[in-house]
């Protein structure tokens, strides 16, 4: 794309990558367990939701929880702790299991049967830019009404695919501004 910045931050500007700031808000849409997997109760939780059906035990084990079903029952029983790696396994496998699970919902919410949903493009932040550095950006809204391939590569955690997808299928739409909108400080939606 020609729009794309090489050198970004050159002159002080802040911001992160627009489909970056989508898949925070995609993840905040998820509804992840808040409390953490070093904790006992988080640890349960996740173990939980990952074990309950054996569909979830097929997508855990897809998703890289490998250890035995009477691991997992002494994890659960608290006659064992799993291990740091284990428990790195365990959240990643979950968070992988629940972007699939919720993936189709989001989905459906984001697209509302063709109409779309409203999001707003907060610009990077020039605070740290020195005057003649500095280029006019402006808040945006866009109407997305196209978000299969966005959530597609969200939900498979393809962070180079969740680029092309948004830059592709949203922000082009912007007209012949959209590069100013490839680092932002926020992108807002509601589902």
């Amino acid at each position: 794309m020609p729009e794309r910045n090489l050198d970004f931050g050159k002159f002080g500007a802040r911001g992160i990558k627009g489909h970056e700031a989508v898949g925070r808000r995609l993840d905040a849409l998820a509804g992840y367990i808040t409390t953490p997997v070093t904790a006992r109760r988080g640890l349960l939780a996740r173990l939980h939701y990952l074990t309950r059906t054996d569909h979830a035990r097929i997508a855990a084990r897809t998703a890289g929880l490998t250890v035995t079903d009477r691991t997992v029952k002494a994890w659960l029983a608290g006659t064992r702790s799993p291990s740091r790696a284990s428990l790195a396994a365990i959240e990643q496998a979950y968070r992988t299991v629940r972007r699939e699970n919720v993936a189709r919902y989001l989905l459906a919410r984001l697209n509302r049967d063709g109409r779309g949903t409203r999001v707003e493009f907060h610009p990077l932040n020039q605070s740290q830019v020195s005057r003649p550095h500095q280029r006019p950006v402006e808040f945006r809204t866009l109407n997305v009404r196209h978000w299969d391939r966005i959530v597609a590569a969200w939900a498979a955690d393809d962070d180079q695919a969740l680029d092309d997808a948004w830059v592709n299928d949203a922000v082009i739409d912007l007209g012949s501004q959209w590069g100013q909108f490839e680092f932002v400080t926020n992108i807002g939606f509601a589902a």
